[in-house]
């Protein structure tokens, strides 16, 4: 019975699978990702264009970008992929809107723009306003559906918290969670997203604010976003996060979803406090 017991209990959710039907978009073999913009998922996600791990390298043979295809996208707690790539046909892609040359990507030491953003309370919470303080900072938004993207962000800051609550060496850090869909990301949803992940809001601030502020801010650590012409909710992103100093410079930025919490936590004990 105990034997029996204990397998229960470390048995897994069941993987949940979906339909996907889209158009390809990239490839990138070397990382067995494909990008496609997509219809709705029915009952998972809406349309949207978002990078999907392949569960097999094989998939990938013989497409390319422009193909129109039907795939199986399957999802448990922590990840995502596909295990079915169809080819149903090609079609010419939709070339992206014009876009003027944003601004330059930080380096570390350079100071961070402020940017006047708005927090979960739904007042106005300048970034500048965490000056004195040594930040750790990722950008999101709620609504992103794929267990490695937004919601690895969010897993990773909530570890963050719990060892830095118990660290009076950094009690001066903020965890800071900004995100780039103000459409659907109100003040309510941010207070509710922030309840949800058990977030300590003296330490953790989420922000977000108008859209072409928003996206100028972000812009400066390198997070790419584009969303449809059609419907603004419809978000392709790629992610960053950073750490910041007490005197509001760059220190550091992560490329992706393969940092780990540790790794930010000693980026962070390596900055000095504030004075």
């Amino acid at each position: 019975m105990l034997a029996t017991l204990l397998a229960a209990c470390s048995q897994q959710p069941p993987a949940r699978q979906y339909e996907l039907k889209g158009q390809i978009l990239g490839i990138d073999a070397a990382r067995n990702e494909v990008l496609i913009r997509h219809g709705a998922i029915t009952g998972f996600m809406p349309a949207m264009t978002m990078p999907f791990p392949v569960k097999d390298a094989g998939l990938l043979s013989g497409k390319e970008p422009g193909d129109l295809v039907t795939a199986t996208l399957v999802v448990t707690d922590l990840s995502a992929h596909l295990s079915s790539l169809t080819r149903t046909g090609h079609a010419p892609i939709e070339a992206p809107p014009p876009t003027s040359e944003g601004p330059r990507v930080l380096v570390p030491g350079e100071p961070v723009a402020d940017a006047p953003l708005v927090d979960q309370r739904g007042k106005p919470h300048p970034f500048s306003a965490f000056k004195g303080h040594r930040v750790a900072v990722t950008f999101i938004y709620t609504r992103c559906p794929l267990p490695e993207f937004c919601p690895l962000m969010d897993r990773h800051f909530v570890s963050l918290q719990k060892d830095l609550k118990g660290d009076a060496a950094l009690k001066d850090v903020k965890l800071v969670t900004i995100s780039f869909d103000p459409t659907t990301d109100t003040p309510e949803v941010l207070t509710k997203h922030a309840k949800s992940l058990g977030a300590d809001l003296a330490r953790w601030t989420f922000l977000t604010g108008d859209r072409d502020d928003v996206d100028q801010f972000a812009s400066r650590f390198g997070v790419a976003i584009e969303r449809s012409l059609t419907d603004q909710r419809d978000i392709t992103h790629n992610l960053r996060t950073a750490v910041i100093d007490a005197d509001g410079k760059l220190v550091k930025s992560y490329t992706g979803n393969e940092w780990k919490p540790e790794q930010l936590l000693a980026d962070l004990k390596a900055v000095a406090g504030a004075q």
